[in-house]
């Protein structure tokens, strides 16, 4: 299936800043780009930087004043249903070396503090069963709250609320994950059913020697999201890291299915 991608963003940078953006479709044998094109107005050069592990496209730019960012993409998703029931973790010692980061805990992701809970909730399933149960817990038991969370919560403090929003849920998944020893890292996305329209968090693990999607806020579909970036947590994958002060102007995004 072909997702089409348009997003903007409009800031206003009372001194110059360098801003880092995340904000191109990865490119990979799932996702094929047909075409896409970043721009910034006013003109200003930008500066590839790769992603964390080579996956993804991530661009400097040298901000000043008002400036509007424009992301236009047509992708060709390849990827088809997703399933993990019954794949398997793989022994650690057979982990890919770019793996094993994402068993260890990080700023959001403080899996040794809900490794107690995960494993008494837990036990008794593995690998790709295991991951489907800890989803349906979150989904079960948070409540998809916008507002309810910022940019300091972490999946300890999602875990206690009950509630937060796409990056919440994601950061509590892969905290039980790493806790229970999968692997687990977090994905960036464009997701044509997100209402109302915006970039959204999901979660990847290493079952069966590969990286499988799963959504535990079930608001997207796994087989048509667009993949932007991956990492430990959402230090790693922000569309926008801005060293220095902006001001919101205005920000959409639109994806569809064509």
């Amino acid at each position: 299936m072909r997702v089409k991608i348009e997003a903007s963003l409009a800031y206003h940078f009372s001194q110059p800043a360098d801003v880092l953006l995340s904000l191109e479709a990865i490119r990979s044998d799932d996702q094929k780009i047909i075409s896409d094109h970043l721009t910034a107005v006013p003109n200003s050069r930008l500066k590839l930087a790769e992603g964390p592990e080579g996956m993804g496209r991530r661009q400097w730019l040298e901000a000043e004043g008002d400036v509007t960012i424009r992301y236009d993409g047509l992708v060709e998703v390849t990827r088809g249903p997703v399933n993990i029931a019954g794949l398997l973790v793989p022994p650690r010692r057979d982990l890919p070396h770019d793996v094993i980061s994402y068993l260890l805990p990080s700023r959001y992701c403080e899996s040794e503090k809900l490794s107690s809970f995960a494993e008494e909730a837990f036990a008794g399933t593995a690998g790709g069963d295991m991951v489907l149960a800890m989803s349906d817990w979150i989904y079960g038991n948070f409540e998809y709250a916008p507002g309810s969370s910022n940019e300091t919560t972490t999946a300890t403090d999602t875990f206690l609320m009950r509630r937060g929003v796409c990056r919440d849920f994601a950061h509590t998944l892969i905290s039980f994950c790493r806790a229970m020893g999968v692997p687990a890292r977090m994905v960036s996305a464009y997701a044509p059913a997100i209402e109302p329209p915006d970039f959204h968090a999901v979660v990847e693990v290493w079952l069966d020697n590969a990286w499988h999607l799963i959504d535990p806020t079930r608001l997207s579909s796994e087989d048509n999201l667009v993949r932007i970036a991956v990492g430990r947590d959402a230090t790693d994958i922000s569309f926008m890291t801005i060293f220095g002060a902006a001001e919101l102007r205005d920000q959409r995004v639109t994806v569809s299915l064509v």
